[in-house]
């Protein structure tokens, strides 16, 4: 009984605590120790924004960054989710990367369903990044999700990233894609960006962290 008690108490010392949600300044109990996050900026949608740009606040003041999405909404049916770095503060959008995808579905009708690699890869491309694939743009339709970038000011190595977003796709089914990469420059990342393949991004927010 008494380890039955004592490993209560360290379940519940370890927990997910946070004060109130990701849209303040608040920290994440139970990993080691305390793991500030401190809200940075907010891209909010107005209905016709054909990208998402964070050009400021990415510097070396956090070892890593932390992108939330919350229920982004696409304009145009069956369209990847991308993004892209830029080390001249949003001037250009186009560093070499190097990732691989996978992804678990199942469609509304129980029809179909997978848990498999995803061919959106890239070996040393210089294009956007698929982080979703086949988003669906019926009205209820939206995905949530974040994405982690680490270290984006380092001059010695290579710049990390990985991301999970789930979201109604164009079958409609829920899909949980998985992804991770880097970015092979040793040059500061200070700029990020996210769209849709094509069209605009017609709902949501994306929240950018700073994690101490």
């Amino acid at each position: 009984m008494s380890r039955f008690i004592t490993s209560l108490s360290k379940v519940k010392a370890n927990s997910l605590n946070l004060a109130g949600t990701f849209g303040f300044s608040g920290t994440v109990s139970g990993l080691a120790d305390e793991t500030p996050l401190v809200l940075i900026s907010t891209f909010t949608s107005d209905g016709s924004d054909a990208t998402a740009s964070f050009t400021s606040g990415i510097d070396s003041t956090y070892k890593e960054y932390l992108f939330v999405f919350n229920n982004i909404h696409a304009e145009t049916d069956d369209k990847h989710f991308t993004f892209q770095t830029s080390t001249n503060g949003g001037s250009s959008y186009g560093v070499t990367l190097t990732n691989t995808n996978h992804s678990a579905r199942l469609r509304e009708d129980d029809g179909y369903n997978a848990l498999a690699y995803t061919d959106n890869d890239v070996a040393q491309g210089t294009g956007f990044a698929v982080i979703a694939e086949g988003f669906g743009n019926a009205n209820d339709c939206s995905g949530s999700g974040f994405l982690r970038l680490y270290n984006p000011s380092s001059t010695t190595f290579v710049k990390h990233y990985v991301s999970q977003i789930s979201y109604m796709n164009f079958q409609p089914a829920n899909v949980n894609y998985f992804t991770a990469g880097y970015f092979n420059t040793t040059s500061a990342i200070n700029a990020v960006q996210f769209k849709f393949e094509s069209g605009e991004i017609q709902g949501g927010t994306i929240d950018l962290f700073g994690v101490v």
